[in-house]
């Protein structure tokens, strides 16, 4: 009754985080965003008392439930070594807690968390490894099998289904979850929770509760024959079947040792007292099972084609457009909601759930150490919609706060630069030698901050270029995307340090 329960939420909720990271409509977080927000770490980071207790207090009860129910690089662990399993059974063996590891990666997270220094401890934390993994490696197929379907419902003449750009966000970001996924792959197809009892600090925390849990996982040494099946089925190797204990502190109360033991000699709950004279074995038998399964429900239940060829983008069906480098910026852009780049690096724990939302495509994870993985924005493929408000309403860490269209766009998140030997109308001429006009920056602007100018004002034939008044500019890089100098912008957003409100 434990493992089908506990298999049959953890499937549901890892499901659910999934789709999060996957959905590209943006309809799904209505209904599904509070998987995120009960994350350990994006609680911690958002100061979320009530989470942050309620999960204290299910593992004080329960053990480690998180990691085996609701942690979505847990589960995806146990996807993995479920094939394996398929194919070598009884295949674990008992190892001793790696406590020269566990701990001292414990303390080093929890002094990069206070430092603020977020581009190393995202690497460790669970959650926003499982989103980098699945916003750069899954999102990518899971959009490619539907522009699939879409092209085949197009052929019938069904519009249902629409298709997507499958894009890239980073190659440092794709490298990062690449080499992550491999590494706990292995990691998991070879030794089940490795990862969770040696390196994550999530799990080390709270196997600092688990030690002390109410209901635990005990072995009657009256009815135990030593087969050691249960130690061979341990994911987490934390049954010493020879000398009949369990290492409560990795345990993740996953079940197995309790479905493969044919004695009834492993049980989860209080420690079993001695049968009373006029009970009968069966009696009491009956009654710790439906202890358990009242136990255990009840407490689980409260935690609760892709296109074959890419098509080049054409101007007019005569040349190929040339793709926009990212210009040299003296201060990233971070989003609205964010407040500065100091609240950015402190809280974000890179999960990507905002760059996975963005419908934009203006979010991408940086490649720089001091904020690594974590979000800025860049406007080569669009720009921030004053009418947007997306990523702040999904951020389950509080590193961007929620905002109202209202409040975003007064919000200055930095301001354009015009760059004169890169602007078009300084540059290129007509046949008849007069410059070439342009303004596209200006009528672009969704706040009026840029207008058009003679260059040199006491030259009539002066070519007119933008001129930007830096307080009335909310950074949201419409002139930057709409500007057609190639490879770079004439005109880019620097980012501020710490918003401003116009």
């Amino acid at each position: 009754m434990l493992k089908k329960i506990r298999k049959t939420l953890a499937v549901l909720f890892f499901i659910a985080v999934m789709l999060l990271f996957l959905d590209f409509t943006g309809t799904l977080h209505h209904w599904l965003g509070w998987t995120a927000k009960i994350q350990f770490m994006p609680a911690v980071l958002a100061l979320n008392v009530v989470i942050i207790v309620a999960l204290a207090l299910l593992t004080l009860v329960f053990g480690r439930i998180y990691c085996s129910v609701i942690c979505p690089l847990g589960v995806l662990q146990d996807i993995i070594s479920w094939f394996h399993g398929r194919r070598k059974k009884n295949r674990f063996t008992y190892s001793k807690e790696v406590k020269w590891l566990r701990y001292p990666v414990l303390v080093l997270f929890i002094a990069l968390v206070l430092a603020g220094v977020g581009s190393i401890f995202t690497l460790l934390e669970p959650y926003g490894t499982f989103g980098l993994i699945a916003t750069n490696l899954f999102q990518p197929i899971y959009q490619w099998c539907n522009n699939g379907i879409a092209a085949i419902a197009e052929h019938y003449h069904s519009y249902g289904i629409y298709t997507v750009e499958v894009w890239v966000k980073s190659i440092a970001s794709l490298a990062t979850a690449a080499v992550l996924f491999i590494v706990i792959a292995v990691l998991a197809w070879r030794g089940g929770r490795t990862y969770c009892n040696t390196v994550c600090p999530v799990g080390t925390f709270l196997s600092l509760i688990s030690r002390f849990s109410l209901l635990k996982v005990h072995i009657d040494d009256d009815k135990c024959i030593k087969c050691g099946m249960c130690t061979r089925n341990c994911k987490s190797s934390c049954i010493d079947y020879k000398n009949g204990t369990v290492d409560h502190s990795r345990c993740v109360t996953c079940g197995n040792c309790i479905d493969k033991c044919h004695k009834d000699a492993i049980y989860y709950g209080r420690p079993r007292k001695v049968v009373a004279v006029e009970d009968t074995p069966q009696q009491q038998e009956g009654v710790d099972k439906a202890k358990r399964a009242f136990l255990i429900g009840s407490g689980v239940a409260l935690a609760t084609t892709a296109m074959a060829q890419a098509k080049k983008k054409v101007d007019g069906g005569l040349a190929a457009i040339e793709d926009k480098k990212m210009p040299e910026r003296k201060n990233p852009i971070t989003p609205p909601g964010s407040l500065n780049a100091r609240n950015m690096h402190q809280h974000c724990v890179a999960c990507q759930l905002c760059v996975a939302e963005c419908p934009n495509q203006v979010l991408h994870p940086s490649g720089d150490l001091l904020n690594f993985m974590q979000p800025i924005m860049s406007y080569e493929r669009g720009y921030c919609r004053p009418e947007c408000n997306r990523c702040s309403q999904v951020c389950p860490a509080g590193a961007i706060k929620p905002i109202t269209i209202e409040q975003k766009s007064s919000t200055q998140i930095g301001h354009a630069v015009w760059t004169h030997f890169l602007c078009i109308p300084t540059r290129d001429k007509n046949d008849d030698g007069t410059p070439v006009s342009c303004g596209n920056c200006a009528r672009h602007c969704p706040t009026g901050a840029i207008t058009m100018i003679q260059l040199d004002e006491n030259d009539e034939n002066s070519p007119m270029v933008p001129s930007i008044n830096e307080a009335k500019c909310i950074g949201c890089g419409a002139c930057e995307y709409v500007c057609p100098s190639r490879p770079v912008s004439a005109i880019h957003v620097e980012g501020h340090e710490d918003h401003r409100t116009v």
